[in-house]
């Protein structure tokens, strides 16, 4: 007998929701083989068997809060349930044995052949952890659930497109007077009769919930704002781009620009760079960037190392791979730990202005906006039209003076508005 007990897997992180079972009681498992899925308050995570045997009791449910070391599982000894077609041929006479095999092989050469539900296999499906959260509080199987996904992901939009068509009622005969339609389960009404839906929040956004509000409560944080000329990057990637991507396998974005303008801005204004612990400051001599994607579950912040010892192509490179691991909930929390600065960009959903909230225990956090042309004066005479970008910092005003982040801001504008001095900075 062995209990699957859940491991530690970070300091800050000390529970977490069992999301899903991959394993059912009865099933044998092999060491190292996943048997459930853990919801954290970063990443999900998958636990696996530590030895080989057969999954004999589950002590935790779907849903469950769970604490590190809590046992959630018992794995023992013994034989998995057996499909019915081979324990009938251990029980045949001699005679009825030959006919009892080939009847078997039949039935698992057809179990082999993959059930398709939409257009993806209905074994385990491929889904997004928002996906089986909606379909663990709806009850819907999830190989019932067509997706359009090339690869046969099952994501969000799926499942609640599947559950609007599962209400929807059925076509009657127009003789027929159909009944009043009842709200949905989800439905609930105020005291004063308003129609409301109730729906818990996940373990990641209460923590993503519980950390902004601790930043605006701990921290006095205060914003600045300038504005950048993009022309010159605009016009460098323009005249660069094929040649960056044939060159590095790679596309060359606005991002690589901002975390090495960020970088140098950093190392000249130093505090910008620091956290605050107790009463002393730590002053950080590295550049570990932050760079925050939007994901199903909430706002991310996968950290790119080592941004000063990187080139663009490095940069972009890691910055992409990142991305898709967040959206394919594939982060581990190495990825998520100990960045030194954040930059966010609102732009890519059209925002033209905004105040990022600190990502503690950092100091500082550079929102990018929208590019948008804007008539600027070039002088006394002449006006022309420009691709401008709003950008903001955010920072904690007790270590931070409003000099230093009025000139950390101007930095970086100046080292976009020039990039060929960016590139001597590298």
């Amino acid at each position: 007998m062995a209990e699957v007990k859940v491991p530690e897997l970070a300091e800050s992180i000390t529970e977490g929701t069992i999301a899903q079972w991959l394993k059912k009681p009865g099933d044998y498992v092999e060491k190292g083989e996943s048997i459930c899925e853990l919801e954290t308050d970063k990443v999900n995570v998958e636990i696996m068997a530590e030895e080989s045997g057969v999954l004999q009791q589950i002590l935790a449910n779907e849903g469950d809060t769970v604490a590190v070391g809590q046992a959630i599982a018992v794995i023992g000894e013994g034989q998995a349930a057996q499909p019915a077609a081979q324990e009938a041929a251990a029980k045949a006479t001699p005679e009825a044995v030959q006919e009892t095999k080939e009847t078997a092989v039949k039935t698992e050469e057809k179990q082999e052949q993959p059930v398709m539900a939409g257009n993806h296999l209905a074994q385990r499906p491929i889904a997004s952890p928002a996906a089986r959260k909606i379909a663990r509080e709806k009850g819907i199987d999830l190989t019932q659930v067509p997706t359009v996904d090339p690869l046969g992901r099952v994501r969000k939009q799926d499942v609640e497109s599947f559950v609007q068509q599962q209400v929807q009622p059925h076509a009657q005969p127009a003789s027929f007077t159909p009944p009043v339609q009842q709200p949905a389960p989800a439905a609930f009404k105020q005291d004063d009769g308003k129609p409301v839906v109730r729906e818990k929040m996940s373990r990641r956004r209460q923590t993503i919930a519980k950390r902004l509000l601790e930043v605006t409560q701990s921290t006095a944080m205060l914003t600045t704002f300038n504005e950048i000329d993009m022309s010159a990057v605009i016009e460098l990637r323009k005249r660069k781009k094929d040649k960056f991507f044939e060159e590095h396998d790679v596309r060359l974005g606005f991002m690589s620009f901002f975390v090495k303008a960020t970088v140098a801005a950093l190392k000249k204004y130093p505090y910008v760079n620091a956290e605050i612990q107790g009463d002393e400051i730590i002053l950080k001599k590295y550049y570990d960037i932050g760079v925050a994607v939007s994901t199903d579950e909430g706002l991310v912040v996968p950290v790119v190392r080592d941004c000063d010892r990187k080139n663009f192509a490095e940069i972009e490179r890691d910055i992409a791979e990142l991305a898709a691991k967040a959206r394919n909930n594939k982060l581990s929390l190495s990825d998520l730990q100990g960045g030194t600065f954040t930059i966010t960009n609102g732009g890519v959903f059209g925002s033209l202005f905004s105040t990022p909230l600190l990502n503690g225990p950092q100091v500082g956090i550079l929102g990018m906006h929208a590019i948008k042309l804007r008539p600027v004066a070039i002088d006394e005479e002449r006006i022309e039209n420009r691709p401008m970008m709003y950008v903001a910092l955010s920072y904690d005003h007790r270590i931070i003076d409003g000099k230093e982040a009025v000139g950390f801001l101007k930095t970086v504008k100046d080292l976009i508005e020039n990039p060929e001095d960016l590139l001597l900075e590298s």
